[in-house]
């Protein structure tokens, strides 16, 4: 063959490359797209990590070709955050277009963080706009059948099973759907807790949760969820009450105010200072690193702990009660050198 042949092969070539990226990129002929795909753009994405979640949820079919197409287009700083109805397999240019022109006002995001109580819920899904009594729908009992949890008594509310999480909404949406999402949430995250070891101590799933409720108002450092769910059930084996503040505060209202001494001296089943064994149920809505805590502890011999004076939270653990008063003198006297404040140093 020829140089002038070998030429004009090289560069047909080149031209039809160039043909079927454009093609790929331009997309002439592309539908509308199949399926809704319901997307959340987090606030602050970047071009590259916008590109990258519509890639992974389908709705895009490169992630590289989208950021090429709008950074061609001009559109790179115009995408908007949000919560989008968008459709597998849409093309580029109508992606684009959708999130230049910012989400839809229907859809509601409403995030729920971890631990929180249903009363403590209530008025963030006022706020988000929620229709209906969210109490009162997130009592209904007769959504569950208590049998599948293991309850040993029925259960006053759905405590406990009200999953936290990000959730999606249209605007209008009532308490009871947002209900039925958290319970659906929580069922396909508790499927995730092997509750094996638990069950080898007679811990029911609804044990599991009360426990892993418990720890999640405890624990401000990842890393302690299983130490402390080590703790309790160290308590529980001996039969020493539990001495969990937070059963407490459930039992009073009282999230933020310290203490009183009749607050700690209350009648109350969910006293864990003065009743033994677990609270009747759940004080809050763990997430799934509690509940996984919750369902397999730490193996050590831990019985008390305190907070560790200079951290955010952190814990000192002990094994002996003599332990546990050097570590709870230390933590007193850093209080009373802070006058009476929390000695916790958090940014």
């Amino acid at each position: 063959m020829s140089a002038v042949g070998l030429r004009r092969i090289v560069a047909a070539t080149l031209a039809l490359a160039a043909v079927v990226f454009l093609w790929a990129l331009f997309q002439p002929f592309a539908g509308d797209g199949g399926d809704p795909v319901r997307v959340s753009i987090p606030k602050e994405a970047g071009v590259g990590k916008i590109a990258d979640i519509l890639d992974e949820r389908g709705v895009v079919s490169s992630a590289s070709l989208f950021e090429l197409r709008a950074t061609l287009g001009g559109d790179r700083g115009d995408l908007k955050p949000g919560v989008y109805e968008l459709r597998e397999g849409m093309s580029y240019g109508d992606a684009i277009d959708t999130l230049v022109a910012g989400p839809s006002p229907d859809i509601v995001q409403l995030t729920i963080p971890e631990g929180l109580s249903r009363r403590e819920i209530a008025p963030l899904a006022a706020r988000a706009g929620i229709r209906g009594d969210y109490l009162r729908a997130s009592a209904d009992v007769s959504r569950i059948n208590p049998r599948e949890y293991g309850v040993r008594t029925g259960p006053g509310s759905l405590e406990g099973l009200l999953f936290p999480a990000t959730y999606e909404l249209r605007r209008g949406a009532t308490a009871r759907t947002l209900v039925s999402e958290q319970l659906a949430a929580f069922a396909r995250n508790m499927s995730q807790v092997d509750e094996s070891y638990a069950r080898t101590k007679n811990l029911t799933t609804w044990d599991v949760v009360t426990i892993a409720s418990m720890i999640e108002r405890e624990a401000q450092v990842p890393a302690e969820r299983k130490l402390i769910a080590a703790v309790i059930y160290n308590r529980l084996k001996q039969g020493i009450p539990l001495g969990i503040d937070a059963t407490v505060r459930y039992a009073t209202g009282n999230w933020q105010q310290p203490l009183t001494r009749s607050q700690l001296a209350i009648d109350s089943p969910y006293n864990t200072r003065t009743k033994a064994g677990l609270p009747p149920g759940p004080i809050g809505n763990p997430g799934l690193a509690s509940l996984q805590a919750a369902a397999r502890p730490a193996r050590v011999g831990y019985l008390y702990y305190v907070v560790k004076p200079g951290t955010c939270g952190e814990h000192a653990f002990s094994s002996t009660f003599a332990e546990f008063e050097r570590d709870q003198q230390r933590y007193n006297q850093a209080r009373e050198a802070a006058g009476g404040q929390s000695p916790t140093n958090c940014p």
